[in-house]
């Protein structure tokens, strides 16, 4: 019982972020934009959650492609309103060598229920503080939803941004994924190339 009031109390502190950051930048979604940078030392992103159907899933089944791990969650509005252009984004580039993973920060009942309501193209993993320890690994605290690492094919990653990720943000990641696998820059390039996402 004292483990499912923690979990509570950790989730609406998560609330209360993506609030924050939603009232913040509600008025400038195309403009919205955390100056995070990623440190250095971060080596690569690795993890091991259980998917809607409760089926563990590792990181490492999508090694070699350029990630979107977007965490998010059923309450989370901005998080809600970036869902379509994700599966965009997986519909459009997945052929690429590209693929967005959702991680939902919730419990796995909400997300099935929702999961069945937004017809996902890419997959969802679900965990609470699993979850949020994975996000921490980019090396910034995480204080609220959406949240998006962006990793290279190696699994180094390259960014990790917080708040919601438009149209103009893709095309920008996209552009960084294409010259990664074309070999025309390097992580570190990649990462100067999204300094300022």
């Amino acid at each position: 019982m004292n483990q499912k009031i923690a979990v509570v109390i950790g989730l609406f502190a998560l609330f209360l972020g993506g609030v924050a950051a939603y009232v913040l930048t509600s008025n400038k979604a195309e403009e919205a934009t955390y100056a995070v940078e990623t440190p250095a030392d971060v080596s690569t992103v690795e993890f091991s959650l259980p998917d809607v159907s409760g089926s563990v899933r590792e990181s490492s089944e999508w090694h070699g492609k350029a990630r979107l791990i977007n965490f998010w969650a059923t309450w989370c509005a901005p998080c809600r309103r970036e869902i379509p252009l994700l599966k965009k984004t997986q519909e459009t580039y997945g052929a690429e060598n590209v693929q967005v993973i959702g991680i939902a920060v919730d419990f796995q009942e909400d997300v099935a229920a929702y999961a069945e309501e937004a017809q996902f193209n890419y997959p969802i993993l679900v965990g609470q503080e699993d979850a949020m320890a994975i996000a921490e690994t980019s090396g910034i605290d995480f204080i609220g939803m959406p949240f998006t690492m962006i990793v290279a094919p190696s699994g180094e990653l390259i960014k990790a941004h917080i708040g919601e990720i438009v149209e103009s943000h893709i095309e920008q990641i996209i552009g960084v994924f294409a010259d990664l696998e074309n070999g025309r820059i390097d992580v570190a390039g990649a990462r100067e190339a999204l300094a300022t996402l």
